[in-house]
């Protein structure tokens, strides 16, 4: 080689080495940080928290005697605006039975608010390789989606544990609360809240400001706080008051809206928020401004004229397009091999039992409906349920994916009980789960929209 060829040799190799360093350096300013855990993780926790490169935060927290198994969490919401850190922490804390229970647990915050399923599942298996890279491949790793992140944990195991494939990075899939059976069915009753609302109270928008299709949410350039959308709804409705100190006209407006959409009064305020500025993100920042969501030819009934109520709400057509785009984020195919658990409160305000039904009907229609093993409690909370319930629901699940034995919604509840002893300490959590109990068809919640 002459000197020339050695000379360009030379360049390329400190090129190379520049090009690895870079990176190595770039690794270590998105890897993980060492930092203090939150009350309540168990003492001798080793936290972490960090950026994925892409966007998106993350908290990691492995326990002293780690049981070499992974929970990946994929949390709920979706909540509008920049990621924050301080969310991924909060569900490190809520969760905190699951390092307790010995798991290694790891959080992402997603890498932008607002609607994104497909997103989600790509920046919760992003973290999952930033894990392995940092602290080795687990023994197992597990998905545990809750609510909006069931649809998302969902998704991920479609897209890296599809059915068919035993090499995926997944061993199981828990889904709690879970907003399940794709955003265009899971959304459609926030459309009804919508219409009916503005038919009952006129308020959401008033008659002097801009009108808009209510499908929309909110028009961007609107300043309406949040605050501002509760008074709102007491005046019109008394939530917020004693039911003694509301007016008549209040009770029966109150009383039209809940018996109509199918919703309780604590969770009325949230889903109208929901309804405005989610679907404000999801339609206008997303879709492209297009309409997922229709009601022609929905029959509302409930009210004290439903007559005069289905001739007065606001009617909408979805557009095709929004629709399967929406559908193509978010809908679950079914066609998964992982193992999967899911727990849902009977009387969840949020997100209502009856998508069990119809994440079952997907499940059966892909194949995989053996794999699917769903349990319902007798509780009336959505964002977390007691404390002995998850543990269980972990252990059963590790016992199926390591010993072949699939539990059963009774063998659930027995195994739970067991475990109160050891997780619920104040005896205010307990077991509740019905073994018999199973959901009705989402259609008798919410009427069917037109194909």
């Amino acid at each position: 080689m002459n000197n020339n060829g050695k000379a360009l040799l030379r360049t390329f190799a400190f090129a190379l080495l520049g090009t690895m360093a870079a990176l190595a350096a770039e690794a270590a300013a998105w890897g993980p940080k060492p930092t203090t855990c939150p009350a309540p993780v168990p003492a001798q926790t080793r936290c972490y928290t960090g950026d994925d490169g892409a966007g998106a935060l993350y908290w990691i927290a492995i326990p002293q005697a780690w049981n070499r198994v992974l929970v990946m969490h994929a949390h709920g919401g979706p909540e509008t605006g920049p990621p924050r850190l301080e969310r991924s922490e909060a569900d490190l804390k809520r969760w905190a039975v699951t390092v307790k229970a010995g798991y290694a647990w790891a959080g992402s915050t997603y890498r932008r608010g607002g609607y994104g399923v497909t997103m989600a599942a790509e920046d919760t298996e992003r973290l999952r390789r930033i894990f392995a890279r940092r602290f080795g491949p687990p023994r197992r790793t597990l998905l545990h989606g809750q609510s909006y992140g069931a649809g998302v944990a969902a998704k991920a195991a479609e897209l890296y544990a599809p059915a068919g494939d035993a090499k995926g990075p997944y061993d199981g899939l828990l889904l709690t609360s879970g907003v399940l059976g794709g955003g265009n069915s899971a959304y459609d009753f926030r459309l009804d809240l919508r219409v009916v609302y503005q038919y009952v109270c006129r308020n959401h928008p008033k008659p002097d400001e801009p009108q808009y299709p209510l499908w929309q949410g909110l028009p961007m350039e609107s300043k309406l706080t949040r605050a501002e959308l509760a008074a709102r709804v007491k005046e019109c409705t008394g939530v917020g008051l004693p039911a003694a100190q509301r007016t008549r006209e209040q009770a029966a407006r109150l009383k039209t809206i809940l018996s109509v959409v199918k919703i309780q009064e604590r969770s009325l305020p949230g889903h109208l928020n929901w309804a405005t500025w989610l679907f404000q993100d999801l339609v206008q920042q997303r879709l492209g401004g297009r309409n997922p969501f229709g009601n022609i030819g929905v029959a509302y009934q409930g009210s004290a004229d439903d007559a005069a109520l289905n001739a007065g709400v606001a009617r909408y057509a979805a557009d095709a397009q929004a629709k399967g785009a929406l559908a193509a984020d978010s809908q679950p195919t079914g066609r998964t091999a992982l193992p999967t658990v899911a727990l849902h409160a009977i009387d969840d305000p949020t997100a209502f039992v009856e998508l069990e039904n119809a994440y079952r009907r997907i499940r059966d229609a892909a194949g995989t409906g053996g794999t699917l093993v769903q349990s319902f409690s007798a509780e009336r909370e959505h964002s977390y349920l007691s404390d002995s319930e998850y543990p269980a629901l972990f252990e059963a699940l590790m016992d199926w994916i390591d010993k072949g034995e699939k539990p059963t919604p009774a063998s659930l509840a027995q195994r739970c009980v067991a475990l109160m002893p050891s997780y619920d300490t104040d005896g205010k959590n307990g077991c509740h789960i019905k073994p018999e109990w199973q959901p009705p068809a989402l259609e008798t919640r919410v009427p069917v929209r037109a194909p």
